[in-house]
Formats: C-alpha cells, sequence, structure tokens
C-alpha cells in the first residue's frame, strides 16, 4: 500500500497546476497579488472536469448551507473548498495528502482572505484526521481513483459524518476493464488503482452502510470535457516548463493522451455519486 500512496504524492508533487503558477497568472494579469477576490481565483484553481459546474451539482446534491460542516477528501490546492465556503457559507476542512498541495492550499485561501472558513490539512482519507459525527457532508472529485483502498475511504465518510449527513462524488469508472498495458500505462502516469464500473461502486457505497440516492454515469459530458482539458494541459505543460516549474512527468502526458481516448471510446468514464448515512 505504501507504493501506491507515494506515487500519488510524486504524481501531484509533478502536476503543471501548482499555487506558484497560479499566482504567477494572477499577477501577469492583474500586475498585482493585493485583494485579490476568490473569483479571481476560480478560472485557475478549479481543477476538476467540468469546473464551477461540477462544485454546483455536488453543492446541490449535498444541500449545502450556511454553516454546514463540510470535509472535502483529497482537496488538493483547495478550489472547490474555497468555492463552497465564499458562494454557500460552508466550513470547510480539506483532507489532502500531497505536502506541497497542502501548503500551496493554505497559501491560495490566506491570499483570497478565507482561512477562516477553510483550512487543507495534511492527511491520509483513508485514516482520517476528524472526530466521529463531526460533519454534514463529504464532497470528493476525480481523486478515489488514486487511493489504494476506496472501502476504507467510504468507511471514513460514514465515521465522520453525522446522522443525516450527505456524502457526494465524482470519480473514474471502468465501463470494462482495462488491457494489461492499459491499466500499467495508467498507474504509471497518474497513479490510477483500483477502478470500479457504476454497478460495483454503488454496491461499495452501500457497503459502507449508506443509502445511495442517486448514480449518474458522467462519460458522455467527460468525453467532450477531457478533450478540451488536454489542449489545455498541453498548453500548461508548454508554459511551467518555460517557467522552470513543475511540468508534469513524460509518462504523465502519455497516459493522459490514452485516457482521453480511452474515454471517448467508452471504455472509461466518469460517475457522481450521492448518498446519506441512516
Amino acid at each position: 500500500m505504501a507504493t501506491e500512496i507515494r506515487s500519488a504524492i510524486d504524481f501531484y508533487d509533478r502536476h503543471p497546476i501548482s499555487a506558484d503558477i497560479i499566482r504567477a497568472k494572477l499577477k501577469a494579469s492583474r500586475g498585482h497579488l493585493d485583494k485579490v477576490s476568490p473569483e479571481e481565483l476560480y478560472p485557475h484553481d478549479q481543477d476538476h472536469y467540468g469546473g464551477l459546474a461540477a462544485n454546483e451539482a455536488l453543492a446541490a446534491l449535498l444541500k449545502v448551507g450556511p454553516g454546514d460542516r463540510v470535509a472535502d477528501f483529497c482537496a488538493g490546492l483547495g478550489g472547490p473548498a474555497r468555492y463552497l465556503a465564499h458562494s454557500y457559507g460552508a466550513d470547510v476542512t480539506g483532507i489532502e495528502l500531497t505536502p506541497a498541495r497542502v501548503k500551496g492550499a493554505a497559501e491560495l485561501t490566506r491570499l483570497v482572505g478565507l482561512d477562516s472558513k477553510v483550512r487543507v490539512v495534511e492527511g491520509n482519507v483513508m485514516d482520517v484526521p476528524l472526530p466521529d459525527a463531526s460533519v454534514d457532508a463529504v464532497v470528493s472529485q476525480e481523486a478515489f481513483l488514486h487511493v489504494p483502498d476506496n472501502a476504507r475511504v467510504l468507511a471514513e465518510a460514514y465515521r465522520i459524518l453525522k446522522p443525516g449527513g450527505r456524502l457526494a462524488f465524482t470519480d473514474w469508472i471502468a465501463h470494462r476493464a482495462l488491457s494489461k498495458a492499459d491499466a500499467e500505462l495508467m498507474w504509471q502516469g497518474m497513479a490510477v488503482t483500483e477502478l470500479y464500473d457504476l454497478k460495483a461502486y454503488r454496491a461499495l457505497i452501500e457497503s459502507a452502510g449508506f443509502t445511495v440516492t442517486s448514480v449518474e454515469d458522467l462519460t458522455a459530458d467527460w468525453a467532450e470535457i477531457l478533450k478540451v482539458r488536454l489542449a489545455m494541459y498541453i498548453k500548461l505543460r508548454g508554459e511551467a516548463q518555460a517557467a522552470g516549474t513543475a511540468s508534469g512527468h513524460d509518462a504523465f502526458y502519455e497516459s493522459y493522451v490514452r485516457f482521453v481516448a480511452l474515454v471517448s471510446e467508452g471504455a472509461l468514464g466518469g460517475g457522481r455519486f450521492a448518498a446519506v448515512k441512516a
């Protein structure tokens, strides 16, 4: 299990979207970094498929409101956490494995003055550093593919949720088993562990004790989004290389290109899941 965890950290340490890149883009566009609003970060810090619309869809499923305590599993640089805090008045604690992204999330959150409502802490979503029955909602976006034991993740979500608490997340799904070569490429390039189809994922959520309220197949939507994101990534990779910052490793580039093709072919895709703790 330690091998998977180490690889996920390496993957995000070398990811081309970083706090440094975001700050550089902001400074280039506005000339300084004084009095940055949360909205000004949105074009740069929403590192997930579907951007703000994806946040809105999950927020609606979670019924997030002012004062709700939300845990964001695999929070990354904190973009969705800041969005939920600023747009809905939630108090958000993000759990993030990669130290560099925890640091970057804190820097960006302070930059827009949301550090009283958002904190991203270093931790493992298989052993969440939050008390039992302490949050109203758990959210995550496209992250559990990196986790070697999703049953433990869902059990942790169940543990920290209050009775009646809500879970909503998106993740990769596999409509058919990958070839050995593709599975190895996804692992080497993007630290992808086990993938499930929609039915198996639903069963996994239910086995943690949840009542599933919705399961949506996002594959068709992702196929279009990913074509645009691949072009964006190629551009970011070039910019990061020019700036002398992390640009992603070659295996990531190769695996990302193949991933987009597999989604377009309908072999891989995305799912959005919602559930309630009884």
